[in-house]
């Protein structure tokens, strides 16, 4: 298996600066990895260094606390988009989720993939603030809604993906979306187990420690 064919190779800290961009980026060429993931004022510049490379370019919209209105969610993906974006991984309304107001998260959701179209769009669910039930039913909705992948985390809260919850977003959303675990990810055969798990994409900022054999110690 080539692990790194499913690594989204990751940096959203608030504070990595333009030189830190340009070494993820390097890496994504170097070890091949499928994408890597920025903030989205950093989209251009990834763009630029990887407009000759088949890395895609991942950015985040409502990040990392979801709880932007919807009319911003939909401008900053169109945006980033237009930057040169290859896909948007945005943040559930979380609050709506669980105050139950189902029709305001479908519409967050739906509102973005319609005004973005045939690129992928993955939602993050942040499974650390949500019961089994939430998951079950963000995950109905997020079908509903048409996203292309679900994604476990932000990597900005009290803890990330874990093995049960991508078992329950599978057995729920079966084959009509993929799977992006992510958040404490740091090492190849925990990441395996999550691809054995359901995951489709990893989502990490141990990308090359994991093709180096290094123990890395990062929080996404």
């Amino acid at each position: 298996m080539n692990i790194n064919k499913y690594i989204d190779h990751t940096l959203l800290n608030p504070a990595a600066t333009e030189r830190q961009i340009i070494d993820l980026c390097n890496e994504a060429k170097k070890y091949e990895f499928y994408s890597v993931c920025v903030n989205s004022c950093y989209v251009p510049l990834a763009k630029h260094l990887l407009s000759k490379t088949a890395v895609k370019v991942v950015s985040v919209v409502g990040f990392p606390l979801g709880a932007t209105a919807t009319e911003v969610k939909v401008f900053e993906a169109k945006n980033a988009i237009n930057e040169g974006a290859d896909e948007i991984d945005m943040v559930i309304n979380i609050g709506f989720l669980r105050s139950k107001n189902y029709l305001a998260v479908f519409k967050d959701i739906s509102d973005v993939k319609t005004a973005i179209g045939k690129t992928p769009l993955k939602v993050i669910l942040e499974i650390s603030e949500l019961s089994k039930n939430e998951i079950v039913k963000a995950c109905e909705i997020c079908v509903d809604a048409k996203a292309d992948f679900i994604k476990t985390s932000t990597g900005f809260s009290k803890s990330g993906a874990t093995l049960t919850a991508v078992k329950i977003i599978k057995k729920t959303i079966r084959d009509q979306a993929r799977i992006k675990a992510s958040g404490g990810i740091r090492d190849i055969e925990t990441a395996l187990k999550y691809i054995d798990a359901g995951a489709d994409r990893i989502g990490t900022s141990s990308g090359v420690a994991m093709m180096t054999n290094k123990t890395s110690t990062t929080k996404y």
